[in-house]
């Protein structure tokens, strides 16, 4: 499936040409038709043979409407770029000729229009070559010119086979398996609700499939689709499609969201972009200028935080990160159009490196600028990388999205990563695009075990007499999600940066020691303790005693085994006392509460709260008023 749309300056011909190749007039609004000028975006189709359908956009020439033209054309897989041999090219012939150009559209056809109002055979000569002129260094330097009067059908059947030459060159649209579709148009059908057009890009839908707009994240559901006016089950990547959405009013939809499938895509109100200035604008590109960026259908004002310059001149290029109004649904490498808002004024454009940076960059740093090189001319695997490196530790799939490979090349890049060693795989399974296994870059892996290093060091050093972290508070430290917690907790244990227990992580070389102190009122307690083993201080007196961290520090070495909140035993007594109920029950099958106290000649609290302790780990069941092993 293929969409070519036209470029070129107001009453050059676009409408009628399309409507000589299609035999349906573009311009549908009743002003359109009255003023005989397009204002909005038109739509067609066509066959061509080899190609099958042909998607056709079609846009507003006037500078009045060069924002509505913006919403149109950056889905088309080759541009007409369509000059009236009457007149010759004209300022929006060059300034359509410039986005088409900025927007790396890949290839496109000429067409000089109204060669029957030519004065002579030698005029289309004179203009054929200003065009050439004009296209020579841009995207269509080798485009071909074809010479039409549409009016009489001159010149179609050749425009035909050039476009089919061109279409059938181009690749196909990939499948990405996460689908968008930038909306360009909103209306509403009797009998059906609301519908959406726009071209499909990256993946599929398909007639039943759960939908998000974005940025709103309102939901529906998709209840049909159409290519070309003719239903369909499935809409395949580079097709021309409307959208029947159920669960959606008209009001609640608008041009520049964008149909995706729940949870494959975030809005982003800030970008990073390498941009290209146009040589002919009126004042350099300063840092804190507004702008409006244009990407996909959307518009929306935006910042400019010009990086490592003070700002852009004239047909220059460089970093910039946009501080966008309003949020946007963008993957690197995407491509955005950025004008002055007043004066109107088309500034230049560029490609998106990264679609969500992790915040506002230090303008003159140089490892920002060296990411971004990174990005801009970066192979697969640098790609990969640097999406990898964007976050401590995520899935697979996630790092994968963010880079905007296809599967095929992520695959490739993903095995020359991990043989190099830089990118760790966290958990075991095959490592696949579209995998849900945590990986982390390995600059990133050194930088959480030094951070790890340093957190339980300082722990240490704070709280010398506490065994170690407890794990929350260390994974809030960290500011880790608790899956990717354990997985980097695990690593670390297995690379001795820590050692683990089930509620506390701490370092391999940390000992709680007494100094003589300490050790001198630990003794004395553990007196007390044992002149009255059944019936020892209550865990408020020791820690009157002791105070409370060299107390939990008594708990944590096991000397000290609490039962309840307030019911501590030394462990030798303890023990001795599992020992004594489990004899007992052995013997007589059961044992009652008042047995055991008899048993340890103490009183009923000390006991309830011992033998509920036994209950909770397993070693007795209660059965009414007594007690049985548990098997």
């Amino acid at each position: 499936m293929r969409v070519i749309g036209t470029a070129g300056h107001v009453d050059h011909g676009k409408s009628t040409l399309i409507a000589a190749l299609t035999g349906t007039h573009p311009d549908r609004l009743k002003e359109e038709q009255e003023r005989e000028m397009t204002i909005d975006l038109g739509f067609g189709w066509m066959e061509l043979p080899g190609v099958g359908e042909v998607g056709i956009v079609d846009v507003p020439g006037h500078r009045d409407f060069v924002e509505n033209m913006l919403a149109g054309i950056g889905g088309i897989d080759a541009a007409l770029l369509v000059v009236a041999a009457d007149e010759g090219v004209m300022p929006q012939t060059r300034e359509h000729l410039a986005i088409l150009d900025l927007l790396k559209i890949p290839a496109g056809v000429i067409v000089l229009t109204k060669i029957d109002l030519a004065p002579e055979p030698a005029w289309l000569d004179l203009v054929e070559a200003d065009v050439r002129a004009l296209i020579a260094g841009t995207q269509l330097h080798d485009a071909v010119c074809v010479r039409v009067a549409a009016r009489t059908q001159v010149g179609l059947d050749e425009l035909r086979e050039a476009l089919q030459r061109v279409l059938a060159a181009q690749p196909e649209r990939p499948d990405l398996g996460r689908p968008r579709l930038p909306i360009d148009r909103v209306f509403t059908m009797a009998g059906f609700g609301t519908v959406v057009t726009g071209t499909l890009t990256d993946g599929r839908l398909g007639v039943g499939d759960e939908m998000e707009l974005l940025p709103s994240g309102r939901r529906g559901r998709i209840r049909g689709l159409q290519t070309h006016r003719r239903a369909e089950s499935e809409a395949v990547p580079g097709s021309r499609t409307a959208v029947n959405i159920g669960g959606l009013e008209k009001g609640d939809v608008a041009r520049g969201e964008v149909v995706v499938h729940p949870g494959q895509y975030r809005a982003s109100r800030r970008l990073d972009m390498e941009v290209s200035l146009l040589r002919d604008i009126s004042r350099p590109l300063g840092h804190g200028n507004e702008v409006k960026c244009f990407l996909g259908t959307s518009e929306t004002l935006a910042t400019v935080r010009v990086l490592g310059l003070d700002a852009l001149p004239p047909g220059g290029s460089g970093y910039v990160q946009l501080e966008l109004r309003s949020p946007v649904v963008a993957v690197r490498g995407d491509r955005c159009i950025l004008r002055r808002p007043s004066p109107g004024e088309t500034l230049g454009g560029g490609r998106i490196l990264d679609p969500e940076p992790q915040g506002r960059h230090r303008r003159f740093s140089e490892k920002v600028l060296g990411s971004l090189a990174a990005l801009a001319a970066g192979s697969p695997a640098e790609l990969l990388m640097e999406a990898a490196l964007a976050s401590p530790a995520t899935m697979i799939r996630d790092i994968v999205k963010r880079s905007g490979l296809s599967d095929e090349l992520a695959s490739a890049a993903i095995s020359e990563l991990k043989e190099t060693g830089r990118l760790l795989q966290l958990e075991a399974g095959d490592l696949s695009p579209r995998g849900d296994q945590i990986v982390i870059a390995a600059p990133s892996w050194s930088a959480v075990a030094d951070r790890a290093r340093s957190l339980l060091d300082a722990y240490h050093r704070q709280f010398p007499l506490r065994k170690g972290v407890p794990r929350e508070e260390f994974r809030s430290r960290l500011k880790l999600p608790s899956r990717v917690f354990g997985a980097v907790i695990a690593r670390l244990a297995t690379e001795g940066v820590l050692v683990e227990s089930d509620s506390s992580v701490s370092s391999p070389n940390h000992t709680v020691t007494f100094n003589q102190d300490q050790e001198r009122l630990v003794q004395r307690l553990l007196q007390k303790f044992a002149a009255n083993p059944y019936a020892p201080p209550s865990r408020k007196e020791c820690e009157d005693e002791l105070g409370d961290e060299l107390l939990s520090a008594l708990i944590d070495s096991g000397r000290l085994i609490p039962v309840s909140a307030e019911v501590l035993f030394r462990r030798e007594d303890y023990e001795g006392m599992v020992a004594k109920i489990r004899a007992a029950i052995t013997a007589k099958t059961t044992i009652t509460l008042a047995e055991v106290r008899d048993l340890f000649d103490t009183s009923r609290k000390y006991i309830q709260a011992l033998l509920e302790h036994l209950d909770a780990i397993g070693v007795t069941l209660r059965e009414g008023d007594a007690r049985r092993l548990r098997h």
